[in-house]
């Protein structure tokens, strides 16, 4: 492919859906948890009448209508072909914006933001808006080698960019994305506006700092998190291609593996379809599963997870924290961001923001991004 930019549509045959629904239908169920809770995992009946609903309600092409309603390409970068979707605003001088998805999450996830960005009310708040997907991940190409790293998927994204022409963007991510999109501040500064993140990340100061009660509250999160939450990222982070047969192989597996994280991410009060329908879980778990893409996600935290230097960053940064996703103190975020322009705690949401709130978060990108044009 060379340079070349070329469309791209999803479409996946009658086969591939009709193969998906008859694993369901053949699924072996194990033992159901011996907790009234969710401490083990997903309980076995919600799993029952989700998988239920994957292979009997559940409407793919309605998703890959929504997908190819957005223009979709794909481009070669490294080696690598890199799928995105690219949609630009209908207004002149809008702001080229680059959309970065976490795991478990695709492109799909940012479907009903991007139109609150490309035609907001005030023409001056508009964005272009370019959503890769990450290597590995959804519809861009499996590494065949190892090396795809957080800050190499970042000098990626910084060719994706200058490929497409924008010379002066901004980045917005999180999970994954904020890695990225963080890293972007060392891979590409001189035509980087300004960052957003959802989930920024710092390594401790090397010096104390002192942290206030929400500071406090972040820290026993974050210890809380790596004492009992952090089961998937041991695994993926270690051993990606032993759990990536089970994953490859059957999809009530995959959708488990993905509802674990909604269940603890999303923010809900014990029933999480209020707070996210099923169908937007099941877009999420489709996407794994058509695309194969279980292993190929995986390898991402066998690269990267814990192994990146997280680079002071100095160009402007902007954090809009959910109550839901992952706290980092402020202190910390300030040790590292050196020019911190904006921070907001919210009140609601979780870690998919732009699934569970996408006013919220369109809200929040055009506060920070008004401070830098």
């Amino acid at each position: 492919m060379g340079t070349e930019i070329t469309p791209f549509r999803v479409h996946y045959p009658d086969d591939s859906v009709q193969d998906l629904r008859r694993r369901l239908t053949a699924a072996r169920w194990p033992d159901a948890e011996t907790v009234d809770g969710w401490e083990q995992g997903p309980k076995l009946s919600y799993m029952k009448d989700l998988c239920a609903s994957w292979e009997r309600d559940y409407d793919w092409r309605a998703t890959e209508k929504r997908l190819n309603a957005v223009p979709q390409f794909r481009t070669e970068i490294d080696g690598l072909d890199v799928h995105f979707l690219h949609a630009r605003s209908p207004h002149e001088g809008a702001t080229p914006l680059l959309l970065t998805h976490g795991w478990p999450s695709s492109v799909v996830e940012f479907l009903d933001l991007i139109p609150r960005l490309t035609e907001p009310d005030d023409p001056s708040q508009a964005f272009h808006v370019v959503c890769p997907s990450l290597p590995g991940h959804g519809f861009s190409g499996k590494p065949s080698s190892a090396g795809w790293t957080v800050g190499r998927t970042a000098r990626a994204w910084a060719q994706l960019m200058a490929r497409l022409g924008y010379r002066r963007y901004g980045a917005h991510g999180g999970d994954w994305g904020s890695w990225v999109s963080a890293e972007l501040g060392t891979a590409d500064p001189d035509h980087l506006l300004g960052i957003h993140l959802t989930m920024p990340l710092a390594k401790a100061p090397d010096h104390p700092v002192e942290l206030d009660a929400r500071d406090q509250q972040a820290m026993a999160r974050m210890k809380s998190f790596g004492q009992n939450r952090s089961g998937y990222a041991a695994i993926q982070s270690t051993r990606p291609q032993a759990i990536g047969y089970g994953l490859a192989d059957s999809p009530a597996g995959q959708l488990a593996w993905i509802l674990d994280r909604f269940w603890e991410w999303v923010d809900h009060d014990g029933t999480l379809e209020k707070a996210l329908p099923w169908d937007a879980l099941l877009d999420t778990a489709t996407v794994y599963w058509l695309t194969d893409s279980g292993a190929s996600s995986a390898r991402l935290f066998w690269e990267s997870f814990n192994k990146e230097p997280m680079n002071p960053t100095n160009v402007p940064v902007g954090c809009s924290v959910f109550p839901k996703d992952a706290w980092l103190p402020r202190a910390w975020a300030e040790q590292r961001f050196t020019d911190l322009r904006y921070w907001k705690d919210l009140d609601s949401g979780g870690h998919f923001p732009a699934l569970e709130r996408p006013a919220v978060l369109a809200d929040e990108l055009r506060a920070f991004f008004a401070l830098l044009n």
